[in-house]
């Protein structure tokens, strides 16, 4: 595992990376476009978590967490490298006798329904298995998000249990789904 060079997946229609502070306009106007849609679906975000000084640091302190071996955080771009469609994030990595993760994704609004965090997701989590050497995938949803209670499904994350007022989404603690995938391979 070289945590080292910086992952660059390439799938049939996207490009998935950790976004470098240069191409902090990418992640702002991603954000500011889908700061409505995203609303209901994230924690509330202060007034300067759309700001470039907020991703300036942000993105280079990410690059710094997955060198550290604590987090995997992707940004999805379409093939050409030039917008930001989402994102996926692995997150809490956890070594020793755990070696886990848990994963949140947020796609931009006008990119849904077309199969683009499935692709992302598909090829994230298998670097996530093969790459990083992890055994445990987590992931929660909000009982009334069905696409990605869906999404979640078709990736073959099994349902463990649901947890009381689980995060605070939106300002509101809420219940989520708890669901998990474990590395195929068996000796990882």
């Amino acid at each position: 595992m070289n945590l080292r060079t910086l992952p660059h997946i390439k799938t049939e229609r996207l490009l998935l990376k950790l976004l470098e502070s240069p191409r902090t306009d990418l992640m702002i106007d991603f954000r500011l476009a889908n700061r409505s849609f995203l609303k209901p679906w994230e924690p509330r975000r202060p007034a300067e978590f759309f700001t470039p000084a907020f991703w300036d640091y942000q993105l280079r302190y990410l690059i710094q967490d997955y060198r550290d071996g604590n987090s995997l955080c992707l940004v999805i771009m379409d093939a050409a490298d030039t917008e930001v469609m989402g994102v996926c994030n692995f997150t809490n990595i956890i070594r020793g006798t755990f070696l886990a993760c848990q994963l949140g994704y947020a796609l931009a609004e006008k990119h849904q329904g077309k199969g683009v965090m499935f692709e992302a997701l598909t090829h994230a989590i298998e670097f996530v298995f093969s790459q990083l050497d992890l055994h445990r995938i987590m992931a929660a949803y909000v009982p009334r998000n069905a696409r990605s209670g869906t999404l979640l499904k078709r990736l073959n994350f099994v349902i463990e249990g649901t947890a009381s007022k689980y995060l605070s989404i939106d300002g509101r603690w809420e219940d989520h789904v708890l669901t998990a995938l474990v590395n195929p391979d068996e000796s990882r």
